[in-house]
């Protein structure tokens, strides 16, 4: 923390302090009026054009929350002609703002495209990310100071990728002989480890003329793994040309490992690889045979040594297992794992699935009423398996009206809740996070209460995803009405409860989040999908910046998963798969694996995040449906087999009540027989399909 951030960090802290101990005379202000909301719009759109035009639409709004967002952007807008006294002036009306920090940080890199040294050092902070960092170091460059190696470049050289605002800093350590080849070799080690080719290529220029070579292939490994695996067979043997060698068979293995394979008893005999490069292939070649679903996977992770194993290749044991069905090698694969991992959900499901096999029932039994107690995907297969009800044990947040005034004399929070109420929910999230920073459990749940009733349902998700806080269910699993998911839903033809729980799953109520990939919305959908699907159906498109209206974004989301389900006989589990995967890649699992049970077909699913995602998802449908009537239709039920068509519940499909069970610990014989691991960890982490 800089020495000028401190007074502003401990200020917040103190304020929350104030707001949880509920002093005398702390009141909240009178809420916003709409008026008030609907003038700030009209004047934020026109302070994002720049200029003074804002202030005559903001004449009502002096003493209105957002007042200091509104010069803010203007300020921004114009930040190629604004001078250094209009923002020292802002700095000094709003000190610890937001607002603040993010216009000195656009001032700042404003100063440097200026080459305004000496303005950039007066207003200048530590800590405002990389790119300023280097620019500081050009600054004091321009003032004829020597770089320190230690003192100013040490910690940004860690970093296996650097912003182009670092390169005339770099340049000039180079120059300055501070960038010694075990220097460079040590960070293209870390670059190489980031895969970060980019890095290694700028860096190989300042290696001698032997080393820039080698130095090269290793980057050549990382962008292009089968090229580089062919060339290869014409490098020297050297110990970075078998780096290099070695890589590129790690990442051609995971994308082709019969491939890889066949580069691999070439090389081995052309390269004289350590023990532990040696060791390093084998592990990624039996860990993407498995993914590939080879049938020579189990042998090749049974025969990896102890020392290579790691908790991937140890569950991935369990999943070929599985996909053979081969019940011994299930439970002794289990068996293989370290005591904690044992006790993930998932593994005690499949040791009471291979025990049953086996005809140990009893075991499997003892191991099943444990895990029936727990809100997970593995919780519920289990207690559909013991006959159980669903351990969805809820906890209800109490109001306390006196300390929720007082917490809303803090600022920070106030201008979070009404940035939401105006539809600038990114910015709002800021504003939370560093109004709440260091609050303790009582005083977030009271913030969280407070987002909750003004429809700011993806707070709750975020701040309850520990301990008790996972069994605040209906603030955690909202039912929006006023989204229309219900009766889309049921128009669409499918169960709300599923929709609910795909919502849920991809966006945590943020109707504003956008992914990597640039799905959108609540539902997460591709503009160019979300426009395909209103064709399909009839319904207006206009582009892909409607899909952040709710609404919109609902009827599309809840189409197109009726237009998955119709694809695979309606299966909730399946479509669901193919909602987060693409349905070509489902009909190749499919394919492949298409007369496993749901249950082993999910674990066997090669992508981690699709396994879980399938699972977080109809573990999520099981509550949702027990939000919505009290009681919830059988996981089981959800998880039709492949190839049979789901239908929707009716009045005659089996419902399960859910509490808060009470399980007897078992003896230490039966743990022994059943679990033989350490004490059972809590059910927010026995697996990942129970929380977000």
């Amino acid at each position: 923390m800089s020495l000028h951030a401190a007074p502003r960090r401990i200020a917040q802290r103190l304020l929350i302090i104030v707001a949880g101990l509920g002093l005398a005379g702390a009141a909240a202000a009178a809420e916003p009026t709409e008026m008030q909301r609907a003038a700030f719009k009209q004047a934020y759109a026109a302070a994002q054009q720049g200029g003074d035009s804002w202030r005559s639409l903001a004449g009502s709004l002096q003493d209105y929350p957002l007042y200091p967002y509104l010069e803010a952007a203007s300020l921004t807008h114009d930040i190629r002609q604004i001078q250094r006294p209009q923002v020292d002036d802002y700095i000094k009306r709003y000190p610890g703002q937001l607002t603040t920090s993010d216009l000195r940080r656009d001032f700042l890199t404003e100063l440097a495209r200026r080459q305004d040294w000496d303005g950039f050092l007066a207003m200048y902070q530590p800590g405002l990310g990389d790119a300023l960092s280097c620019n500081a170091l050009q600054a004091q460059l321009s003032k004829g100071t020597q770089l320190n190696f230690d003192r100013d470049l040490a910690a940004l050289w860690s970093k296996p990728k650097l912003p182009s605002a670092c390169d005339p800093v770099l340049s000039a350590a180079h120059d300055q002989g501070l960038l010694t080849t075990p220097r460079l070799w040590d960070r293209i080690d870390r670059a190489a480890d980031a895969v970060q080719p980019g890095t290694i290529n700028s860096l190989a220029a300042w290696l001698p003329a032997a080393d820039a070579e080698s130095a090269r292939r290793i980057a050549s490994a990382l962008s292009d793994a089968g090229a580089a695996t062919v060339a290869a067979n014409q490098w020297p043997d050297s110990p970075r040309n078998r780096q290099a060698a070695m890589l590129a068979l790690e990442r051609l293995a995971r994308r082709q490992s019969v491939t890889a394979d066949i580069a691999w008893q070439k090389l081995q005999s052309h390269f004289a690889f350590t023990p532990d490069q040696r060791n390093r292939v084998m592990y990624a070649l039996a860990l993407f045979h498995a993914t590939d679903y080879d049938a020579s996977a189990l042998s090749r992770l049974i025969a990896l040594p102890a020392s290579v194993q790691t908790d991937t290749s140890r569950e991935w044991r369990v999943r070929a297992a599985l996909a053979q069905q081969d019940w011994t090698a299930v439970l002794a694969a289990i068996d293989a794992m370290p005591a904690t991992q044992q006790q993930d959900g998932e593994w005690r499901w499949f040791r009471a699935r291979a025990l049953t096999q086996m005809g140990r029932d009893a075991e499997a039994q003892q191991v099943l009423g444990g895990l029936a107690a727990e809100p997970t995907f593995f919780g519920f297969l289990a207690a559909d398996r013991v006959n159980a009800p669903y351990g969805i044990c809820q906890l209800d947040l109490k109001s306390n009206p006196q300390r929720e005034r007082t917490l809303l004399a803090n600022q920070g929070l106030v201008r979070a809740f009404e940035l939401y109420a105006v539809g600038l929910p990114k910015q709002a999230r800021r504003e939370w996070t560093q109004a709440l920073d260091g609050a303790d459990p009582d005083t977030l749940k009271l913030a969280v209460d407070l987002a909750n009733r003004r429809g700011w349902y993806d707070r709750a998700v975020f701040t309850f995803n520990t301990g008790d806080a996972l069994r605040y269910y209906e603030q955690r699993f909202p039912l929006a009405s006023q989204d229309g998911l219900v009766p889309q839903a049921k128009e669409a033809g499918i169960d709300p409860s599923w929709a609910y729980a795909i919502l849920r799953a991809e966006s945590a109520w943020m109707a504003d989040a956008r992914s990597g990939a640039d799905a959108r919305g609540l539902m997460q959908l591709l503009p160019s999908t979300a426009a395909l699907v209103a064709k399909r159906n009839g319904v207006t498109w206009t582009g892909g910046d409607s899909l952040y209206d709710p609404i919109t974004n609902i009827i599309l989301g809840t189409r197109y998963l009726a237009q998955m389900a119709d694809r695979f006989n309606g299966a909730p589990w399946l479509a669901s798969a193919a909602y987060n995967a693409g349905p070509g890649k489902v009909d190749q699992w499919l394919e492949a694996r298409g007369t496993l049970p749901p249950d082993l077909f999910i674990a066997t699913i090669p992508y981690k995040e699709t396994r879980e995602y399938v699972a977080r998802v109809m573990s999520f449908a099981v509550i949702y449906d027990w939000r919505q009537h009290g009681n919830a239709v059988t996981l089981s039920r959800w998880l039709t087999p492949i190839g049979q068509t789901y239908m929707l519940p009716d009045s005659h499909s089996e419902r399960k009540l859910a509490g808060c069970p009470a399980v007897a610990p078992p003896t230490p014989a039966e743990a022994a027989s059943a679990a033989p691991a350490s004490s059972l960890l809590p059910p927010a982490a026995a697996s990942s399909s129970g929380t977000r």
